[in-house]
């Protein structure tokens, strides 16, 4: 119901998941609407290790639409993209049948106050997450309701393009889309949380600075540059799709596994070829992507053992079969022990962190003692395949 003439503030709290794609999403069809060049595709990561967490006050009492990310307060009407996520919701606002609680008329001003578990604008997708939570949080207070499937997916893309996959767990696709005004450039779960239990992943932070090049100068810059990103989009996307989406729902890890390799390689492999070209991966970066090559050669059974990906950052993410996690991590903090006298959750999860001490490293991977590298790595986190925002 509407909270017309009520003075009482609306309030929501919400935290939403960070995504990691497997098949990159890098360029804009249309800058306007935020919409793509190719579909996409990704895994949801579970909110208990890392979200976004952001509440939001409606209130007749506040004259302007303020927002405090990560303690710092943004200026609101100087960011294209927040603006066109408050304009979409309050176009909307009183649209959702039965909410059962107060909402907020569409004029009413909003107080907004985030904050990210994980390191911001690092090449960990915390934009997506951010987004997603601050659309969440939007269309339960101001009472949004979607008139076709995927419509509030449609707006938080307008904030973040990965944003739109976070409003959903498990293994989501985005569609590309080919509408004029982006209505059909929405978000669609493949497979829920549950579908693939043994999935998980190991995050390691190589940085949690803020990148040097931003993914939206990053990616205009190749859309003009790069012939190679052309080609990607019409030639190779559409095959991968396919066959990563297949393997994914038969839970196929050696073909999920070899694609998230390939395709990662070339979303760099663009990122070279613009001009002037964008690096996103540093020596660790490269180092990290030897040593599971390295790791998955030296497995007894011959199963691959472990999936990296890179987003815009240098920062790796290994997607891994539960089996497999101890033996995995023992083998990088072989290599990247934490610092002498570091942060004592190194490793974010101490329960696997003890089995993979436990893990005798064999000889043809273990690290020579003076090449260990400690203190290189931020931190590593272990998570799992995750649901969607929560209230």
């Amino acid at each position: 119901m509407a909270a017309e003439g009520a003075a009482a503030p609306v309030v929501a709290t919400y935290t939403a998941p960070s995504n990691i794609a497997c098949i990159k999403y890098w360029g804009k069809r249309d800058a306007k609407w935020n919409t793509p060049i190719n579909s996409s595709v990704s895994v949801t990561l579970n909110q208990d290790d890392l979200h976004a967490k952001t509440t939001i006050v409606a209130s007749p009492a506040f004259d302007a639409d303020r927002l405090w990310l990560n303690g710092t307060e943004e200026d609101v009407a100087a960011s294209k993209r927040i603006t066109a996520v408050l304009r979409e919701i309050r176009a909307r606002a009183g649209t959702a049948a039965g909410a059962g609680r107060a909402t907020a008329p569409a004029e009413w001003k909003v107080h907004v106050v985030s904050a990210n578990t994980f390191p911001t604008a690092a090449g960990l997708a915390s934009s997506a997450a951010g987004y997603a939570c601050l659309v969440a949080a939007l269309a339960d207070v101001f009472g949004v309701g979607e008139s076709y499937p995927g419509e509030l997916t449609a707006i938080a893309r307008q904030g973040s393009g990965s944003a739109c996959r976070s409003l959903f767990g498990g293994f989501v696709r985005w569609e590309m889309g080919s509408a004029a005004d982006g209505s059909d450039s929405i978000a669609v779960q493949v497979a829920d949380e549950k579908h693939w239990p043994e999935l998980e992943v190991l995050i390691l932070v190589v940085s949690d600075q803020k990148k040097e090049t931003g993914s939206t100068d990053g990616m205009s810059t190749s859309v003009a540059t790069s012939e190679l990103l052309a080609h990607r989009a019409a030639a190779v996307v559409p095959k991968r799709l396919a066959a990563i989406e297949a393997a994914y729902l038969a839970r196929d890890f050696a073909t999920f596994g070899k694609i998230t390799m390939q395709d990662s390689n070339q979303f760099h492999a663009t990122c070279l070829d613009t001009y002037p070209p964008v690096f996103y991966m540093n020596d660790t970066s490269r180092h990290l992507i030897s040593l599971v090559h390295r790791i998955n050669a030296a497995a007894p059974d011959g199963e691959m053992r472990a999936a990296y990906t890179f987003d815009a950052g240098p920062n790796a993410v290994l997607y891994v079969r539960r089996p497999h996690v101890a033996e995995v991590l023992a083998v990088m903090l072989d290599h990247y022990p934490a610092a002498e006298g570091g942060d004592a959750d190194y490793v974010s999860d101490a329960r696997v962190a003890a089995e993979a001490a436990a893990v005798e490293v064999p000889a043809a991977l273990a690290c020579e003692p003076a090449a260990r590298r400690p203190g290189v790595l931020r931190k590593i986190y272990h998570t799992t395949v995750g649901d969607g925002p929560r209230r």
